[in-house]
């Protein structure tokens, strides 16, 4: 009768105040919530999005939709890092002249020779406020870093330079039948860049368009590297530049991996090319 007498004075209905009541709970009860998705948030290096956390909560019993997820994301600030598209591939616009290939890698990423296959992209990284590019080229066979080049800019001399210090570090091009995979992104349809593999007598083959899955051995490269490498502390593009060299000769051989029967990118080459 308490309740109902303070509504009449009040001027609110009864079940107005205990609609409002109920809602008055919420932030208490998404507070209990927070936590536990601050604690999978947190374990996953603020990686997870909301359908990642939506399946963890599972393995915790808790049945949550995920819009209600989403919310309470938004409400404590928990925004998820996620890989930013590469801006050249923003920036540049295709001209006439440029050409395109057909996907001849096809996704077959197993059963190569070392120096027959290669995959090739192009990274940017931020440091102290600033931009860098990396042009990479590596095998498919034996994972290895064949070539590289780092610039402050986008001009096609990123690309054309990696591919000569390929021709120059001694890998054996077998001519007509070496494939170098890439996408289809400014630098790889340029003419200039289509002329230089010519002149090398090897094949060009291209993802699709809007598929990143068909160049994965470069794209799972740069994860990792960029999950290895403290780049966002250099103030210098000659202290990035030391940084990533010393990471390229960590990764061919000083970094085992799994799949690679548990050796190095360069010792897993000599294994196939000498059986060592």
């Amino acid at each position: 009768m308490e309740i109902r007498m303070l509504c009449t004075i009040a001027k609110v209905s009864p079940g107005g105040y205990y609609q409002w009541l109920a809602q008055a709970d919420v932030p208490q009860k998404d507070h209990e919530y927070y936590l536990l998705i601050k604690k999978i948030f947190d374990q996953g290096k603020a990686k997870y999005g909301f359908r990642t956390i939506y399946m963890k909560l599972l393995e915790h019993g808790v049945v949550m939709n995920h819009k209600k997820i989403l919310r309470i994301m938004r409400t404590y600030d928990l925004h998820t890092k996620i890989r930013r598209r590469n801006p050249y591939k923003m920036i540049m616009k295709k001209s006439l002249a440029h050409r395109t290939f057909a996907n001849t890698l096809n996704r077959v990423f197993s059963g190569h020779t070392p120096y027959t296959v290669f995959c090739t992209d192009i990274t940017y990284i931020p440091y102290h406020h600033r931009f860098a590019y990396l042009s990479v080229i590596k095998d498919i066979a034996s994972g290895e870093i064949v070539a590289w080049h780092m610039a402050r800019h986008l001009e096609m001399d990123l690309v054309l330079t990696t591919i000569e210090k390929l021709k120059n570090n001694g890998a054996i091009l077998a001519p007509g039948t070496t494939i170098i995979h890439s996408d289809q992104g400014f630098h790889y349809t340029n003419p200039l860049y289509i002329r230089q593999i010519e002149a090398l007598e090897m094949v060009q083959s291209m993802s699709r368009k809007g598929n990143c899955i068909d160049n994965a051995p470069i794209e799972s490269f740069f994860g990792h590297m960029k999950d290895d490498v403290d780049y966002k502390g250099c103030t210098t593009f000659e202290e990035l530049h030391g940084l990533i060299e010393a990471y390229m000769e960590y990764y061919n051989t000083g970094r085992p991996q799994w799949k690679l029967k548990k050796m190095t990118p360069v010792a897993y080459r000599n294994h196939l090319l000498l059986g060592v």
